[in-house]
């Protein structure tokens, strides 16, 4: 029986359009890669930006796709209409689905679920500028607990792109 190699994402909210080509590519290229050794799973916290684009692109591969929910009101804090919305479609799409127990604040919620995602994956995708992350739990955080572990991160931005 083939070991199912499990691939977590964490990556920023706002992605600026010239990062957007260089990092499907990049997300559809770990996909494939990972594939061509057995099945592939993919873990996402389901937010805006990354996580939702990653969760999109795994499920249009025909990779099984596990939500991983922080502990919070999570939904009402994901930003607007369009966001919820893409949220739902997502979760309702989703093979498995983790709720997290409640944290003291949202952003100890977010961190404990990129946390619960590296611990629970083989491999990291980091949609990542290489900026310190600007609260905690953001994606600089969780690529440093990544690499603290052990759990390989690739990280993907095109170079000189700047979020806003």
């Amino acid at each position: 029986m083939e070991r199912t190699t499990r691939i977590g994402v964490t990556g920023h909210r706002d992605l600026p359009e010239p990062v957007l080509e260089c990092v499907s590519t990049g997300i559809l290229d770990e996909f494939s890669s990972q594939a061509a050794s057995g099945p592939v799973e993919a873990f996402s916290a389901l937010a805006a930006g990354a996580d939702q684009l990653f969760a999109n692109l795994a499920l249009r591969s025909g990779i099984p796709l596990t939500a991983v929910i922080p502990g919070t009101d999570y939904e009402r804090g994901l930003g607007g209409p369009e966001t919820r919305l893409a949220y739902r479609r997502l979760l309702d799409a989703c093979a498995d689905r983790v709720d997290l127990p409640v944290e003291r604040t949202r952003e100890e919620a977010y961190a404990a679920a990129g946390r619960w995602i590296v611990d629970h994956t083989d491999r990291l995708v980091a949609v990542w500028d290489g900026e310190p992350a600007r609260g905690v739990g953001g994606t600089g955080d969780i690529v440093a607990y990544a690499s603290r572990v052990g759990v390989p991160v690739r990280v993907l931005w095109r170079p000189g792109a700047r979020r806003p």
